[in-house]
């Protein structure tokens, strides 16, 4: 998948979604802070891409969003800016209804199936070191999961061990048939799967 395509397939998926350097519990710039802090004391959800972990699309959103500098953030597809209009539209009392009007579409989503995003969720709060992929849609996922857990699994014990990660939501029917591929650092950097991909994640 080209990076422009990666980049407009999430700003698809996700109505509320912010580029930043860092993740929201340890931003790598200040300006990427003061903008997750403010997006956070609202307690409505976000997607979130760390740039810093996706070369690529660091360097092709802003032919995009024609926006140069990060964090970024959009709403409904849609850029809003960067750090100083968030903080001035938090200020000023229209950031809050923004976001409040995209985050139904959200959820209502969320109640009849996993997104790829909440599958990712899942399995690194079963395998806390694990990098994690999800791609496909439906009933077609495929889960890539990258970690130091699985040396000198066999493969069939590292795909159990991200299986049980989701066991509720295939039980349920929120989550259909799916595919795992599991490696350790040094099988994945073997394979040299592209950091292209980004990995994107949801912040609550």
């Amino acid at each position: 998948m080209k990076t422009e395509d990666k980049i407009r397939n999430q700003l698809a998926a996700n109505p509320i979604i912010i580029y930043m350097k860092g993740i929201p519990s340890n931003p790598q710039c200040g300006f990427s802070a003061k903008s997750v802090g403010i997006l956070s004391a609202t307690n409505i959800p976000y997607a979130y891409v760390n740039v810093l972990e996706a070369p690529f699309i660091r360097e092709k959103l802003p032919s995009i969003s024609h926006w140069p500098t990060y964090p970024q953030l959009f709403v409904n597809g849609e850029l809003v800016g960067g750090c100083d209009i968030i903080e001035e539209m938090s200020n000023n009392g229209s950031l809050l209804p923004l976001l409040k009007s995209a985050a139904p579409k959200k959820a209502e989503a969320a109640k009849e199936s996993l997104t790829t995003l909440e599958v990712e969720q899942l399995v690194q709060q079963g395998i806390p070191d694990a990098k994690v992929l999800v791609e496909g849609e439906g009933c077609d996922l495929l889960i890539i999961v990258v970690s130091e857990q699985f040396t000198d699994l066999a493969l069939v014990k590292k795909q159990q061990l991200v299986m049980a990660t989701l066991k509720e939501p295939l039980a349920s029917g929120r989550l259909h048939a799916v595919s795992v591929k599991a490696y350790t650092p040094d099988e994945w950097q073997d394979k040299q799967i592209s950091k292209e991909q980004g990995l994107l994640q949801i912040q609550y």
